[in-house]
């Protein structure tokens, strides 16, 4: 799958890998996607405005074209995640990802729970682009 369609320009550099393969594991191969790293008082707004709970959380997804039915471009979504209230940035980008693609951990089988850890072992797997030039 080509991944020349999927802009990834509003995601963190340090994190675009992450983004990537998530989509790609869930089968999407174009759109554009948002990751942005907010503190504590802005994710809990966030998710007291949008799931009425008044509480920082680690990463809320906002899905935007989730039947990928548009006439132009596809905008799957934005991701906002809470480093404080997360231990791993990288996971938490997958599990936004993933939840932008449609997957709900809360509703399905356990098919997004084990598409997230086949994400996370293939990039722990894998070295990054730092380690190959270090």
């Amino acid at each position: 799958m080509s991944v020349e369609a999927l802009d990834l320009s509003d995601v963190p550099d340090e994190l675009r890998f992450a983004a990537e393969a998530a989509l790609l594991a869930a089968g999407v191969g174009s759109g554009h996607v948002s990751v942005e790293l907010v503190g504590e008082a802005r994710i809990r707004e966030l998710n007291r405005e949008h799931r009425g709970l008044d509480e920082p959380t680690d990463v809320l997804s906002f899905p935007i074209d989730e039947d990928g039915t548009v006439a132009g471009p596809r905008e799957l979504g934005d991701v906002v995640i809470c480093q404080k209230h997360t231990a791993d940035t990288i996971e938490a980008t997958v599990h936004g990802i993933l939840h932008l693609c449609g997957y709900d951990h809360e509703a399905d089988d356990g098919e997004m729970l084990a598409l997230q850890d086949s994400v996370m072992r293939d990039l722990t797997a894998k070295p990054t682009e730092d380690q190959r030039d270090g």
